[in-house]
């Protein structure tokens, strides 16, 4: 497998690609829905109960900011209040951010973060068109995330960790920024059991949200060291790829907790 930084290249290069395409914004193999296929249009779509969105969600989405990357709801598990401040790791086109932004409502606020260009600006169109007074986007790394300490009280992440090559810092920075009490629920996809040497060296596979993919038990242990507590997984589905699971999990910043 290539370095941290290489890594990064390519995902981003890849996403970056995926954002800019014209019709339903994925590209072939460029999907975590499925890797090695073109997963969006119809699907993607269609796709979106069996991820946990209901109708009135699917109806909620701006134009353009499903690109069937996702595998999971995290917003309807993560349950934001009114008034409260959420955080999106990885926000992609938007769609989770503008569904919190619906719960939070008008005394709300809504972070999206995302480390390719292409993506923080089709988001910012997305905002522009819905006209979403309550939500921002920021360019940064989740791993060196461009918020304040102890500032939100609530972080979403939507099949995004699996590829970040430091999966620890991802987790340390969440705590950092999570206020006392704050929660987090991430969807994400997990292994069952290692993978083939070949699959683990596989680029493509990476991107496809495979290769990244930790351990569950290893994930899980991640968010503990972190320092959250109350670390369950609320929800699991099958997935397309043996030995790929996908997992929505809940923690907890404890009260006491300092950045």
């Amino acid at each position: 497998m290539s370095s941290d930084s290489d890594i990064r290249t390519v995902v981003r290069e890849r996403y970056g690609a995926i954002a800019e395409k014209a019709e339903g914004g994925c590209a072939p193999g460029g999907s975590c829905c499925t890797p090695g296929t073109d997963c969006c249009g119809e699907t993607a779509t269609t796709g979106l109960a069996e991820l946990g969105y209901t109708e009135k969600d699917a109806a909620a989405i701006p134009e353009g900011a499903n690109l069937g990357l996702g595998c999971g709801n995290p917003v309807a598990l993560g349950s934001p209040e009114p008034g409260e401040t959420v955080l999106d790791l990885g926000s992609g086109a938007g769609i989770d951010a503008f569904l919190a932004a619906r719960e939070v409502g008008p005394s709300g606020r809504v972070i999206g973060v995302d480390m390719t260009p292409a993506m923080i600006d089709r988001a910012r169109a997305n905002a522009a068109k819905g006209d979403y007074a309550n939500v921002e986007f920021r360019l940064g790394e989740i791993e060196h995330l461009p918020v304040s300490d102890a500032s939100v009280e609530l972080i979403v992440s939507n099949c995004v960790v699996n590829l970040s090559p430091d999966k620890d810092q991802v987790f340390r920075e969440a705590f950092r920024v999570l206020r006392p009490g704050g929660r987090m629920l991430v969807s994400d996809l997990v292994l069952e059991r290692p993978l083939p040497e070949e699959t683990r060296n596989s680029i493509e596979a990476y991107v496809g949200c495979v290769a990244g993919a930790s351990l569950k038990a290893d994930y899980l242990r991640l968010i503990r060291d972190a320092g959250f507590h109350d670390v369950e997984i609320v929800r699991e589905g099958r997935y397309a790829a043996e030995p790929v699971t996908s997992v929505q999990v809940r923690a907890v910043k404890p009260e006491t907790a300092t950045p």
